[in-house]
């Protein structure tokens, strides 16, 4: 489904109109394109006192080809850039128009040092000056500790203090740009979020906290195709995100078995096929047919993936919508979504790690709704099963961590699929403008979140839920 309102006012004429009138204009997001370097430019860098991240950070910017340039407050960042024999300086504001080339792709601040609230002043002098200098759909990120792994309370206040300041963020800066904040246990191996997070794969996330533990990552051999080797099953394979994120993780490496219900088979073969013609040097992937709620279907999906080695990776992506006011809703309605969107995931998951089906360091990903944190009308129960999907994550996460496991959810927002062009008018229009992109997102923008969470260098996040949702003003 097109949107139309943006193709509108991002052309001369209609964007002459919306600035006449006061209308939104919203940015058209710099995505992923095959063939266009997903890295480069400036990185304006600020601190807080006593940053710890400095060193990893200068080894990742040099890595990704970003040229660093430290703002007065990073008082240390000099000595570092020195040490790796990297270009640095003061950053100076730019003019609002200055042309886009002399503009920041990204900035980002060390606050691990802050242990008080006195000490988040330093924020406000650092992005007072630089955030009007960031290029649209350029990238904010503020990189701090885990509040409930700081000892002491007042550092803990200022640590869960980051949250309000990059949401803010993200909703005043406009043009695309993203605001997220990353939570570093000491330890902890930032480099998968932040090659995700700095690039155009991540355009519609934003007002988003990643927590990462100390859990040592492995960095994989080839960045372009980080899931090289991996088995990933797809569930919802056949169509519309599911189909979306089949593609992406084979793009990224990973032979791919997409499944769906005997009623998409046409749909699940195409699918596949399109993948085998795309990425011809993986060879057939594969397509599996089953309905995830009959009673052998997690016997049936264990064996077959047994047979085939096991699976690295699993997405549960397939789910339905009985939508009605629970006054109104049948039992049957009731059930079966609570069944298929959470029961199934249950089931198959336990017949994959009884088997040891999924590899030890495996990932599973859920595939969760703004609506399972908010709440919708109409959907009660659509809604409890995806809150269900992430009381899942939260509460496996430890259990599963000590085979190597990690379990993670993407929570989307609105996304232009056939299934939102069928919602009335309004409604439609107001799911796309509800958020701090003013637009809706596309099924990629689901897929590159769960490519990152499945990749090996997510080892240290697990626990976490992903808003997929261009920061939408609806839920916490």
């Amino acid at each position: 489904m097109k949107d139309r309102y943006l193709d509108f006012v991002n052309k001369p004429f209609g964007a002459s109109v919306a600035r006449s009138i006061g209308l939104p204009r919203p940015e058209v997001l710099r995505r992923h394109a095959k063939g266009q370097s997903e890295f480069g430019g400036i990185a304006a860098i600020g601190a807080g006192p006593s940053p710890t991240l400095f060193e990893p950070l200068m080894t990742l910017l040099g890595s990704i080809g970003m040229t660093s340039v430290a703002h007065e407050s990073a008082l240390d960042w000099l000595q570092v850039a020195a040490r790796h024999g990297a270009m640095s300086g003061r950053f100076e504001p730019r003019a609002p128009d200055a042309p886009p080339n002399d503009r920041v792709q990204a900035l980002i601040f060390d606050a691990t040092g802050i242990t008080d609230s006195t000490q988040l002043h330093g924020l406000f002098g650092f992005f007072h000056d630089a955030i009007r200098s960031v290029a649209k759909s350029g990238r904010i990120i503020v990189l701090g500790l885990p509040p409930q792994s700081c000892a002491s309370p007042r550092t803990w206040t200022a640590q869960r203090a980051l949250e309000g300041l990059t949401r803010s963020l993200g909703k005043e800066a406009r043009g695309g740009i993203s605001s997220n904040l990353v939570q570093v246990e000491p330890g902890g191996d930032m480099q998968g979020a932040l090659r995700f997070l700095l690039s155009p794969r991540s355009a519609y996330v934003s007002g988003q906290v990643v927590r990462i533990d100390a859990t040592p990552a492995s960095p994989p051999a080839d960045w372009n195709q980080p899931l090289a080797g991996k088995r990933a099953l797809v569930t919802g394979a056949a169509r519309g995100i599911g189909a979306a994120i089949a593609q992406v993780l084979a793009e990224r490496g990973a032979h791919v078995i997409g499944l769906d219900v005997p009623e998409a088979q046409d749909a699940l073969d195409q699918t596949m096929l399109a993948l085998e013609d795309t990425w011809p040097s993986q060879g057939a992937h594969t397509a599996l047919v089953a309905d995830i709620a009959a009673t052998d279907a997690p016997a049936t999906i264990s064996e077959t993936l047994a047979a085939l080695g096991g699976i690295d990776i699993v997405v549960h992506n397939a789910g339905i919508t009985r939508d009605k006011t629970i006054a109104k809703m049948t039992e049957a309605a009731w059930d079966s979504v609570i069944d298929v969107n959470l029961g199934a995931q249950e089931r198959i998951d336990e017949a994959l790690l009884n088997g040891d089906v999924l590899h030890m360091g495996g990932r599973i990903i859920g595939v969760s709704s703004i609506s399972g944190i908010a709440g919708n009308f109409g959907q009660a129960n659509y809604a409890t099963s995806k809150a269900g999907v992430i009381g899942r994550v939260q509460g496996m996460a430890k259990p599963l961590a000590a085979r190597g496991i990690t379990i993670n959810a993407v929570a989307p927002g609105f996304i232009e699929t056939h299934m939102t062009a069928k919602m009335p008018l309004a409604l439609r229009e107001a799911g796309r403008r509800m958020n701090s992109m003013s637009q809706g997102g596309l099924p990629v923008d689901v897929a590159e979140a769960i490519a990152w969470l499945a990749s090996p260098a997510s080892s240290g996040i697990t626990g976490n839920v992903l808003r997929v949702c261009g920061q939408s003003l609806i839920g916490a």
